[in-house]
């Protein structure tokens, strides 16, 4: 399978959109945590090696191209759309919501936006490009899930270390055997996503 490229951006940059930001959020699934979103706008000059879906690359990767990302970047944004706010709108409302976020928190502007999937946040800050797959095709989406998916990662193992009976440090807040046991067992915590299936009981044995 190839890497990401630059094609969608170069080509959008030929018809005047010069700051191309990619945008990409994790954590949809889990059964606690929220769902970070991020925001890259790269330098078309200074591109960083290595870049791929994020779902690609092993943890060491990830972690060692973050650094990078923010080092050779114009602009990075990272949002979080919380459990009450994914309680409140839905799973997607909610992500599409810190999308929108994210692109207004970029500290440059962006001409246009490349989001991964297939939908597009109302009130965007600028004309956007729906990409279905997109962190696996360009290099701005992939970055992008790269910092979203180390932010968030981070930010679940500091929450495993204040709620350490349910493993969030190993399953980062997905549905693990180990996590239903621990629901089970404990109950949620704030960070449960309370719309969401918490407990089953053949998963809970």
């Amino acid at each position: 399978m190839s890497e990401p490229h630059f094609d969608f951006e170069r080509e959008a940059i030929a018809q005047g959109f010069q700051r191309v930001a990619g945008v990409d959020e994790v954590g949809r699934g889990p059964l606690a945590g929220p769902v970070g979103v991020a925001a890259v706008i790269l330098d078309p000059h200074d591109l960083p090696e290595r870049l791929d879906d994020s779902k690609a690359l092993s943890e060491a990767e990830r972690d060692s191209l973050r650094p990078v990302i923010f080092a050779k970047a114009l602009s990075v944004s990272i949002v979080f759309a919380s459990a009450e706010e994914i309680d409140a709108y839905n799973i997607r409302g909610a992500a599409l919501r810190a999308m929108a976020r994210a692109v207004r928190a970029l500290s440059l502007k962006p001409d246009l936006a490349l989001i991964d999937g297939r939908d597009i946040p109302d009130r965007l800050a600028c004309p956007a490009r729906a990409i279905i797959g997109g962190d696996a095709l360009s290099m701005s989406i992939a970055a992008a899930s790269i910092v979203a998916k180390t932010t968030r990662d981070a930010l679940m193992r500091n929450l495993g270390r204040e709620y350490p009976q349910y493993g969030f440090a190993d399953h980062v807040g997905y549905a693990t055997a180990l996590h239903r046991r621990a629901l089970a067992a404990s109950g949620p915590c704030p960070y449960h996503r309370r719309s969401f299936r918490l407990t089953e009981a053949e998963d809970a044995v």
